[in-house]
């Protein structure tokens, strides 16, 4: 499926009948990052929306860096539930899509049923979380110097890249970025929300979150603190459950698929 958010066109994928869940991938994946999670959330009964998000896949990937703010971000995926028609969904997020989901269970609230976060707690959460984060967060810095980020990135067959990230599908991944054009668009997230001046501008005043919330993180991850989502509690005005998974990295759908979809089963009202 496809649809068009003001001129910028986004690809999604819908499977099963039931309650609408929205599945929201980040930086640096596509929608195939929930290819785990979708059959066990169709056999439970929802329906399952899966976009490649701007910047990513088939979705188209504009050029000025403005585009990939978070309004916009979020405007897509208003226009998927619009398209779907769709007025309440629940929402599960992962990395720049956690960091969405947020955003959109703060600001629209009355599309958002139940709220999951993967590995990303709340921004303002995730800004007040101390050094250790900030030293973990080393690369968004990086990531401002266009240019300079996709040069360090994609060297000698993406050396760093790989490296760094540790991704479990990295060579598709690479494949994805490579085909389709995505890594400056991908680092067009950071660049346009994440900006340097906010390591020294207060949070952003977020309205609280009134949907029921489940926060996920887990202990291998290397790039994101526990405090930081566990900290979110404190922006969550309706109820908080916190899920501590042991030993996956940062991509739980794919390094810890069983535990991660009996969570969403359990969590989420079919």
């Amino acid at each position: 499926m496809r649809v068009d958010n003001a001129g910028v066109g986004i690809e999604y994928e819908v499977t099963g009948e039931g309650r609408p869940v929205v599945l929201l991938h980040g930086f640096p994946d596509t929608g195939r990052l929930w290819r785990n999670q979708v059959p066990a959330l169709v056999d439970a009964g929802f329906k399952v929306i899966v976009p490649d998000q701007r910047g990513y896949g088939r979705s188209d990937k504009p050029a000025d860096v403005a585009a990939y703010g978070l309004i916009n971000l979020a405007a897509d995926v208003v226009a998927v539930l619009d398209r779907e028609e769709v007025d309440l969904a629940h929402v599960v997020g992962h990395d720049w899509g956690a960091a969405l989901a947020w955003g959109l269970a703060s600001l629209l609230g009355a599309r958002v049923d139940h709220l999951v976060t993967l590995s990303v707690g709340h921004p303002t959460a995730f800004a007040r979380a101390g050094l250790e984060q900030r030293m973990r967060s080393w690369y968004i810095l990086l990531f401002q110097f266009e240019g300079i980020a996709e040069r360090w990135l994609s060297d000698d067959g993406w050396r760093n890249f790989r490296e760094w990230a540790g991704h479990p599908d990295v060579d598709a991944v690479v494949a994805d970025l490579e085909a389709n054009r995505s890594l400056t668009p991908a680092l067009s997230w950071y660049r346009a929300n994440v900006p340097p001046q906010t390591y020294v501008d207060p949070p952003v005043a977020l309205p609280p979150v009134e949907a029921p919330t489940m926060g996920v993180w887990s202990s291998g991850d290397v790039a994101l603190t526990e405090h930081q989502m566990t900290g979110s509690a404190a922006y969550v005005s309706g109820t908080w459950r916190y899920e501590r998974l042991e030993g996956p990295g940062h991509w739980l759908q794919l390094e810890a698929p069983d535990a991660l979809n009996e969570l969403l089963v359990d969590f989420l009202p079919a």
